[in-house]
């Protein structure tokens, strides 16, 4: 086995074939997914949904807490989106691309402390919070739930939340020793990226909706 790959791949020497071949899957259909949001489209919550169901078992085996908990919270709200982007607001048209109001930004603001707070919290009743990246992992799974929250509303501003978690995530799975998870999340930055541009634009053709 060559360094370079013994330095990327050499902790799943440990791992059994059915985590590692549904860690693939997982992340194949949540690179999916956000390629569907980045282009607008439905298909987002489908391939959402089954990633992360995927994720809430691998996540449960590794002990990892926060981390599936957000997959929890991502397939509850990837059914609420799926509703949201499918509701029709009148005869012809469905739930739009808008900016948050400032209620939104409010609830938004709570749903990040309350996150912060019960994850914590969980973490410390389950004296998990042994390390920094447990930290780390109670900071992103508060990102991540405003980020989440924010798409199944179609809010534009979901894609600054995905960017930052994003990339924080990158470094923190592959010190976890997930890279194909690892990888995954910078493929999401990428399009996160792209993805705020593309609703940026589409907004900007269009009426803002309070």
């Amino acid at each position: 086995m060559s360094p370079f790959f013994d330095f990327f791949f050499g902790q799943y020497s440990e791992y059994s074939n059915l985590h590692i071949t549904l860690e693939i899957i997982a992340a194949f259909l949540g690179f999916l997914s956000v390629l569907f949001a980045w282009l607008n489209k439905i298909w987002v919550y489908p391939t959402g949904i089954i990633s992360t169901s995927i994720y809430v078992y691998l996540l449960l085996e590794w002990s990892l807490l926060g981390d599936m908990m957000i997959n929890v919270y991502y397939f509850i709200m990837s059914i609420y989106g799926w509703y949201v982007w499918t509701r029709k607001v009148d005869e012809v048209s469905v739930t739009p691309i808008s900016k948050t109001t400032s209620e939104e930004d409010n609830i938004a603001i709570i749903i990040f402390i309350m996150t912060i707070l019960f994850v914590f919290g969980v973490y410390v009743v389950f004296d998990k919070l042994n390390d920094w990246p447990a930290y780390i992992d109670t900071l992103t799974t508060a990102i991540f739930f405003v980020g989440m929250w924010l798409m199944a509303k179609r809010k534009i501003e979901n894609w600054i939340f995905w960017i930052i978690g994003d990339i924080i995530s990158v470094p923190l799975y592959f010190y976890k020793g997930f890279t194909f998870t690892s990888l995954q999340y910078l493929l999401f930055t990428v399009i996160a990226i792209f993805g705020y541009i593309t609703w940026k634009k589409s907004l900007d053709k269009t009426p803002v909706i309070a």
